[in-house]
């Protein structure tokens, strides 16, 4: 695996990610993460990561993160950095003086974040990730195990009832392939659909039948607080990011970040609440990532580099996705040059396509 790192790294990577709280991340122990670490770091590559919880456990996700980079001597990037679930409210202070401390020693340290409430996985992360061990064949021998079945969610309500929720309300799907009637609606919602009780344990049963009849339930989950979007968001080391993929336009009801994030904060946290300058959040989008992630011709206007641009309008910038709604695009925006070629021409795509791929300072 480290050999595989270090050809990676040669080939153009500009670091590691991991997903710790996902399966199968979550089964990796800190030294295995540690020893493939060490092999980006002899290329000057990046450890990115989204860590192992954000929870009750959010402090030694962090410093584990933080400790991987200080023994492998590498930057750290901690992705959509938040604290979820009411219990853990307030805690961003505590999350970003770990940060700051480390810093105070010299380690190259930053987050990412997304400016919403709510965020999006898939519906598998409600059920203990010890149930997945081996696969999504053994996760269905499992379940079909009576006892096994009801082990697993005894589980889920006392991981229910620890967030302090009473249900699964606060859970929207996004993408259900088998039925798409479910797309919008709250776990809760759809519970009552099938005429069951409105009661967590058969809610944790809808649930369980849903993974099994699908692979993948893309989900949107409301657990944070806004005081601690915005504590973050003013942390002078954070960029923003959307933490999304492309979206098909109509196709499920995915997070709006897909759609509105940039302009989500040029337009809410800016321009309204005035949360951040904008001279601000302009270098979180650009030179602050560029830099991290060593894409030196990118992220600034300056001779020599490449002439990648936006031209929006300050005064009407604003997301227009919803949760309700999320396939609407963001207005204010009126120009994009890609390599100095013009890509959106007042507000609409040109059919040029002059990106190329980015590549990292090992390659060969």
């Amino acid at each position: 695996m480290e050999a595989l790192v270090e050809k990676a790294m040669q080939e153009g990577a500009v670091g590691i990610s991991t997903g710790l709280i996902y399966v199968p991340g979550t089964y990796s122990k800190t030294p295995e993460v540690l020893a493939l670490s060490k092999a980006a770091a002899k290329h000057g590559g990046v450890y990115a990561s989204h860590i192992r919880n954000e929870g009750d456990h959010v402090a030694d996700a962090i410093k584990e993160a933080i400790s991987i980079g200080r023994e492998a001597r590498m930057p750290v990037e901690i992705s959509h950095f938040k604290v979820t679930y009411k219990p853990n409210w307030g805690r961003s202070v505590e999350t970003i003086g770990l940060i700051e401390q480390a810093r105070r020693e010299g380690l190259d340290v930053t987050v990412d974040q997304y400016p919403y409430v709510a965020s999006s996985t898939t519906l598998d992360t409600t059920v203990p990730s010890w149930a997945f061990s081996g696969g999504r064949d053994s996760l269905h021998a499992r379940l079909s195990d009576p006892v096994i079945r009801q082990k697993i969610k005894k589980e889920m309500l006392a991981s229910l009832k620890k967030s302090k929720l009473k249900n699964y309300d606060y859970a929207l799907v996004a993408r259900y392939a088998p039925d798409t009637t479910y797309n919008g609606k709250t776990i809760s919602q759809i519970n009552t659909l099938k005429g069951r009780k409105a009661k967590a344990r058969e809610e944790a049963e809808t649930i369980l039948e849903m993974i099994q009849a699908n692979n993948r339930t893309q989900m949107v989950y409301f657990s944070m607080d806004e005081k601690d979007l915005v504590r973050i968001m003013q942390y002078p080391f954070n960029m923003f990011a959307s933490d999304a993929g492309i979206a098909r336009f109509g196709a499920g009801m995915p997070h709006p970040r897909a759609y509105g994030t940039n302009a989500r904060v040029l337009g809410r946290y800016v321009r309204e609440q005035k949360v951040i300058r904008l001279e601000e959040a302009i270098r979180r989008m650009t030179s602050l990532p560029a830099q991290k992630f060593n894409l030196r011709d990118r992220g600034l206007l300056l001779p020599g580099m490449a002439a990648d641009l936006v031209v929006f309008d300050e005064a009407t910038v604003s997301d227009a996705a919803e949760f309700t709604n999320p396939h609407a695009y963001s207005k204010g925006f009126a120009y994009v040059l890609v390599n100095g070629e013009v890509t959106v021409s007042e507000g609409k795509h040109t059919g040029v396509r002059s990106g190329w791929t980015l590549r990292g300072a090992g390659m060969d």
